[in-house]
């Protein structure tokens, strides 16, 4: 089964693996790659070539699908990614939460709390009351409790005459 991820890096970094992913076997100082992580899975360190930085696993908001296409017409969803792991810079603060709010775009910007809605806060007693009522009246008869108002129409005359 095929696992993936989404790697964030500096534009620094993002640099130097562009170029070690494009060079063609010409010596270069960024030769080696590397992410190991410590018992808690939680801090991990990225290596590229001597150069140190700090890394973090973090929960994406949503789970964003991955695709890959052998004729470019048909696209086959190859994994579905649900975390992110941000490297930084030294000087960076690491993340407080394990969740990262924002997804990958700027339109899922803070998606936790635009796009998905909290669930409402229901009093337990009343949902099993409103439960019990409906059951009541499928099975025929009423619910408990219940007030009758009955409004009368008053006719009065109306005069034409004016």
């Amino acid at each position: 089964m095929e696992e993936q991820f989404v790697l964030r890096v500096p534009p620094s970094v993002a640099e130097r693996i562009e170029s070690l992913l494009n060079e063609n076997g010409s010596s270069s100082d960024d030769k080696s790659l590397d992410l190991p992580f410590s018992e808690d899975g939680r801090n991990g360190t990225f290596v590229i070539g001597n150069d140190r930085f700090p890394a973090s696993p973090l929960d994406l908001p949503c789970i964003v699908e991955s695709y890959k296409t052998y004729d470019d017409s048909v696209l086959i969803n190859t994994a579905d990614i649900g975390q992110m792991i941000m490297v930084r810079e030294q000087c960076d603060p690491r993340p407080d939460a394990v969740e990262y709010r924002h997804g990958l775009t700027s339109p899922m910007r803070d998606a936790r709390r635009q796009r998905f809605c909290r669930e409402p806060d229901l009093n337990p007693e009343l949902v099993q009351r409103v439960e019990r009522d409906l059951l009541n009246i499928m099975a025929g008869g009423t619910t408990e409790n219940m007030d009758i108002l009955v409004s009368f129409l008053l006719h009065l005359p109306i005069d034409t005459k004016k």
